[in-house]
């Protein structure tokens, strides 16, 4: 078989939670070796929304896949020594904890250097340098400072948060691209460097187009906005698309949470939705003809697409706008996804044997490389490697290794 993309990078994974196992699974999927270090009570999330008593929760299997396990008690003087032997043999170690917390246990940056100087040291925090740096974050926190609460929501309404973990895995798949950029430079100036990203940052980069409207506010109202009155702030749009293209949900028969299809109206499908919703002669009234004359007007244009939507299965509908290459998609729920046969074919919705669960379903990589190809395989268990990695890798003899665990070192 062809070796994977990072087949023989070994990746040292002091994570913990989302935001950088999100991360450092991607990395095992494009071939990494990752060691995930756990403190000897393991990573909270292994107990955190348990389904099922005295197992590893679905928070901590679906984050942890194709990575290996060891337990370390860093406080010791022991566990230093230790930690030291593994960082001299990663050439990536990744972090999330709070500021300045590796730094206490004595690896600063410059200490790490000193120790193995290929290696890529990667941290997320919550924010960058400045008046935020010590406050905690969470998902929806990053969310609330990065741009995206003020301008999710319907006018009138409270902000509102994203479903998508934006703030979490959304930084992670940013640490990545850092984390590969740096093993790239690696290969021509033969040193590792620091990878540092912020959750704010990342979330404040996925809401770039946010911040183009605010700009564009200094000029007028935004007119492909369905809102009525503007300030001097970007407002909550509902489901307007903010694009070029106005879009929205539309509701579906019978009537149900998620029976809605979100549709795109673009110039050249105008003629052949008004042919869909019984009303033809909109494709050539001079009030309703163009995109700037439907643009004052896109709550009555989707009303009346609508008024035809409502009374079909959004399935249909869905067939209907497709034949004439109109841009929609059903809302699905997650049991729809769950159950879809086109994403349990991509590997996207995957079923992972565990040995103590049986088995789960989580999500696959998005992340299709020709040539290398990736078997999601189990999470680890709490210390699963700590003989395979501490004798077999890094020599210590079967004694020292039973010592270690009744010293609680491991």
């Amino acid at each position: 078989m062809t070796a994977r993309a990072l087949e023989g990078i070994r990746v040292l994974d002091m994570t913990h939670v989302q935001s950088g196992p999100s991360a450092t699974q991607l990395l095992a999927w494009l071939g990494a070796d990752v060691v995930k270090l756990e403190a000897p009570t393991g990573d909270i999330t292994r107990k955190q929304l348990r389904d099922l008593p005295d197992v590893d929760s679905l928070y901590f299997t679906m984050l942890n896949c194709n990575k290996r396990s060891i337990t370390l008690n860093t406080k010791t003087e022991r566990g230093k020594e230790i930690l030291t032997e593994l960082i001299r043999r990663s050439d990536v170690m990744v972090e999330n904890f709070g500021p300045g917390a590796v730094d206490r246990m004595g690896f600063t940056w410059d200490r790490i250097q000193e120790i193995n100087p290929r290696i890529v040291y990667a941290s997320i925090k919550g924010f960058g340098d400045g008046p935020y740096t010590n406050f905690k974050a969470y998902e929806v926190v990053a969310q609330a400072m990065g741009g995206s609460m003020s301008t999710t929501g319907f006018e009138g309404g409270p902000p509102l948060a994203t479903g998508a973990q934006i703030g979490d895995s959304g930084t992670g798949v940013h640490t990545v691209a850092g984390i590969l950029a740096a093993l790239f430079q690696r290969e021509s100036t033969g040193r590792g460097q620091r990878v540092n990203v912020a959750m704010q940052h990342a979330v404040l980069n996925l809401c770039r187009v946010k911040l183009r409207d605010q700009q564009r506010l200094a000029h007028g109202p935004l007119a492909e906005y369905p809102n009525d009155d503007f300030g001097d702030e970007v407002p909550r749009s509902g489901n307007a698309s903010g694009g070029g293209q106005p879009g929205w949900a539309v509701k579906c028969a019978p009537g149900g949470p998620n029976d809605y299809v979100y549709v795109i109206v673009q110039p050249v499908g105008w003629k052949p939705l008004t042919e869909l919703i019984g009303r033809p002669e909109l494709a050539e009234d001079p009030e309703w003809a163009t995109p700037e004359a439907r643009l004052p007007q896109l709550s009555k244009m989707f009303q009346l697409i609508e008024e035809w939507s409502s009374t079909l299965p959004k399935w249909e509908v869905l067939e209907r706008l497709n034949a004439h290459n109109i841009p929609c998609g059903p809302i699905l729920s997650t049991r729809e996804i769950i159950e879809d046969e086109s994403l349990v074919a991509n590997e996207m919705v995957v079923t992972v044997p565990h040995p103590e669960r049986g088995e789960f379903v989580t999500v696959g990589s998005p992340l299709k490389l020709s040539d290398s190809p990736v078997d999601v395989t189990s999470s680890p268990l709490l210390g699963e490697h700590n003989e395979e990695v501490y004798i077999g890798e890094l020599g210590l003899g079967d004694e020292e290794l039973r010592l270690l665990k009744s010293n609680g070192v491991i």
